[in-house]
């Protein structure tokens, strides 16, 4: 699996067609749903390639000078359950690490808390955020400077 930290527009089409073949399609989301104003020229995208074929991404954007959001964490139907959504959320902390970052936010799936708090994320059941088409719950994550 090759790992590809997408800021190129080229790069960043292919989180995008996972996005697509996995949420758009899959959970029927329309797109003007799923690629909002966090989706620019400015944002970066972890994406995994199979080959070239890209098969799983998330996105990072700034927060404040010291946290980031992490979101977006996807991976095609046929590629799951082999850890590359692990994978995926590994090489975003990496990243954002190496840009001294300490924090990382995310809004979680309710039924995806269990797979990030094995990741060392913290969820704050208080603060639940009740979208269209899921209910998420707010975590979050301090890193070690290393």
């Amino acid at each position: 699996m090759k790992v590809l930290r997408a800021t190129e527009t080229w790069q960043q089409a292919g989180a995008y067609y996972v996005r697509i073949q996995a949420m758009a399609r899959e959970h029927h989301i329309t797109l003007r749903q799923e690629f909002d104003e966090h989706d620019g020229p400015d944002t970066k995208y972890i994406v995994l390639l199979d080959e070239e074929f890209p098969v799983a991404t998330c996105r990072m954007y700034e927060m404040d000078e010291s946290s980031v959001m992490v979101g977006r964490v996807v991976v095609l139907p046929e590629y799951q359950k082999q850890g590359l959504g692990r994978l995926a959320m590994e090489e975003a902390e990496k990243w954002i690490r190496e840009q001294g970052y300490q924090k990382i936010v995310l809004e979680s799936r309710d039924v995806a808390v269990g797979f990030y708090e094995k990741l060392g994320y913290k969820a704050d059941f208080n603060r639940v955020i009740e979208g269209e088409t899921f209910t998420c719950v707010y975590m979050e994550k301090c890193l070690e400077m290393r």
